[in-house]
């Protein structure tokens, strides 16, 4: 079964438009898996055929009807995919293609795009950027839960400061996803830690790094080496500033180590 994504804005808004299209892609026996609204006076949907030639002689149908200007009709995307799901489109960087960007308020349609993500096969590197408390770890483990994959914290301050240096039985599986915050990874100085980090970022496997920009700093990585950048924040004028970010760091080392001694290092 082959799979398209049509994507149409209304010219001329008439009573049974969307059943005539309906109609139209029933005779050519392609099915309407799902459809939505995706803009103002934009509609998707996704469609599900046997054959090309099916997908083929809709597209030069489409052509001579005067009432729809069509403004996609390709293989599905990914954010074709989420768009019909969530009525709207992931908002894109112009400059970076590979950034995208979010509001606290999009946390639902956040998981869902990441938990796709997780889905595929190999290597993919992820970064995401965010102040504290805009729910940047519990949308990844979230995700990781959506995609019914295990995850594993190398470095965290979730709960208390931990810095993994080894990895123990099933762990090693590369079907799992690795999170790390990269403003403790780079303040660390178990170097067993920084060689584990590197064994598992030539695994062939899902990485995700918080604070990815600090996490690049002084190390053998780059920004160009993420696959996707994803960027959240309480609201959409919100700066992203990383003095807060290691200051807040900062005061939970402090505050652990005076109520718990050192941080969890295992």
């Amino acid at each position: 079964m082959k799979e398209w994504y049509f994507e149409y804005e209304i010219q001329v808004n008439r009573p049974g438009l969307l059943g005539d299209i309906a109609s139209l892609l029933g005779m050519l026996r392609v099915n309407i898996v799902t459809i939505n609204g995706v803009d103002q006076g934009r509609r998707g949907m996704l469609l599900r055929a046997e054959h090309d030639v099916q997908l083929e002689r809709f597209e030069q149908i489409l052509s001579t009807i005067e009432t729809i200007a069509v403004t996609k009709f390709r293989e599905p995307k990914l954010r074709d995919i989420l768009a019909v799901r969530h009525g709207r489109y992931i908002q894109r960087d112009a400059d970076d293609r590979k950034t995208f960007r979010f509001v606290r308020d999009e946390l639902g349609l956040l998981v869902d795009f990441m938990a796709e993500i997780f889905k595929q096969e190999g290597h993919k590197l992820v970064g995401l950027r965010g102040m504290p408390r805009v729910g940047k770890t519990e949308s990844i483990v979230a995700a990781s839960v959506s995609a019914n994959k295990k995850w594993i914290f190398l470095s965290s301050t979730m709960i208390k400061q931990t810095v993994r240096n080894q990895l123990m039985g099933d762990e090693h599986n590369a079907n799992n996803i690795f999170i790390l915050d990269g403003i403790v990874t780079r303040r660390s100085a178990d170097e067993r830690h920084m060689q584990l980090v590197r064994e598992m970022m030539r695994m062939p496997t899902i990485k995700v790094v918080e604070h990815p920009d600090k996490f690049v700093e002084q190390s053998e990585y780059s920004i160009d080496d993420f696959d996707y950048i994803i960027e959240l924040r309480h609201h959409p004028e919100e700066k992203i500033t990383y003095e807060v970010l290691e200051k807040n760091t900062f005061m939970d080392e402090k505050s652990q180590g005076d109520m718990f001694g050192d941080g969890f290092n295992f």
